[in-house]
């Protein structure tokens, strides 16, 4: 079996095992095993959950050299219970949760053998290189990075790079890390019975008023800028007045400054919504720190190099990803991908696995010259 089949087999693998957000340890495990398996070093988890393995390359010893973090993460966003049957059309695998991010943590394998079956490439520049292979939690969802923060903690700025790998970004250059900030908004009133108590404040009634204020205020276009209610709850019954209700909102922004605005602005509503009979509360659920690494960058000029060596197109762009936490704190870090997909985050989610080939390939390179 080839490289490439060996890693979407994996992948297969990695995706039938169900791996919600803050529910990833039997995936975890399986990675573990993995790891110790394939003889990397210093195989452990952490008190998160986050995987690591060191695989050492021998060079000359007679300069230090930096290692180089290599990430995936583990979790989906498919609740337990979800159906993870994979069918096959064409040149399309179909799976919740195959791209995102079933293979991303079987290509962190994909590239451990590409490094180390024969014929492998000569990782070029001097000293002996350390690559630490995490697998990580806490992506999606509500995770809120947790996973990503305690690697950069345990690392800190001595490193050559976190590389990020995600499924379904083939030919992209993550280098610019979007700003996020969560909120859970909730709603509270006396309540009481729909008839007999009509014309008391509905919880309901109000968290839906305060959802068409804010959803109807103009965001900017540059830098995009976006608004989101993702899950609204609330009530007890159809002929109760609510007295609770509750929503989760999510706010993006690749400003930092229309991140921060749009913040200030979004508070300034829920405190004026309000009143005696209706008390709203806001709680901070999330929040994923912006920042960027030049597209001059010597990592940025080399990943685009290596696409355009596999015959695509690279493109910079920004996005939210496990890389927001290094590059918050001005380390050097970047995302780049598999292979393409859609229905991301949908029970049709679908890989195109006539391209990692290609994707591997872009990742060995990559790695092959980082520290030259």
């Amino acid at each position: 079996m080839g490289l490439t089949e060996r890693v979407i087999d994996l992948a297969i693998q990695l995706q039938q095992i169900s791996a919600p957000t803050f529910e990833e340890g039997r995936r975890a495990e399986f990675v573990r095993g993995l790891f110790e398996r394939e003889g990397l070093r210093e195989v452990s988890m952490d008190e998160v959950g986050n995987v690591y393995g060191r695989l050492q390359v021998e060079g000359q010893r007679s300069k230090v050299v930096n290692p180089l973090i290599i990430s995936a993460h583990l979790d989906t966003v498919f609740p337990s219970g979800t159906d993870l049957s994979i069918r096959r059309e064409g040149n399309r695998l179909f799976g919740p949760g195959i791209g995102d991010n079933s293979l991303g943590v079987a290509a962190l394998f994909g590239l451990m053998w590409g490094l180390t079956s024969p014929p492998a490439p000569l990782l070029k520049g001097e000293g002996s290189r350390d690559i630490w292979f995490v697998a990580n939690v806490g992506e999606e969802g509500l995770g809120d990075l947790r996973g990503m923060k305690a690697v950069v903690d345990r690392f800190g700025a001595d490193v050559s790079a976190y590389l990020v790998i995600e499924g379904m970004a083939l030919g992209s250059v993550y280098h610019r890390a979007i700003g996020v900030k969560r909120y859970r908004i909730t709603a509270r009133t006396s309540g009481g019975h729909s008839w007999s108590d009509y014309g008391k404040p509905s919880a309901i009634h109000e968290l839906s008023k305060l959802v068409v204020e804010l959803t109807s205020m103009k965001l900017p276009e540059s830098p995009r800028t976006t608004m989101n209610v993702g899950k609204i709850s609330g009530g007890t019954s159809i002929n109760v007045i609510a007295s609770e209700a509750s929503l989760e909102l999510d706010l993006r922004s690749e400003g930092e400054a229309s991140l921060a605005q749009l913040v200030s602005k979004v508070e300034e509503k829920i405190q004026s919504a309000s009143q005696p009979e209706v008390r709203f509360e806001a709680e901070i659920i999330g929040a994923r720190p912006a920042g960027a690494i030049d597209a001059a960058h010597p990592l940025i000029q080399l990943a685009q190099e290596c696409i355009r060596e596999q015959g695509l197109e690279p493109t910079l762009t920004a996005g939210s990803t496990d890389a927001n936490v290094p590059l918050s704190r001005g380390y050097p870090a970047l995302v780049l991908g598999i292979t393409t997909g859609g229905g991301a985050h949908t029970l049709n989610e679908f890989i195109n696995v006539g391209l990692v080939e290609k994707g591997l390939g872009q990742l060995l390179n990559f790695v092959n010259n980082v520290w030259s």
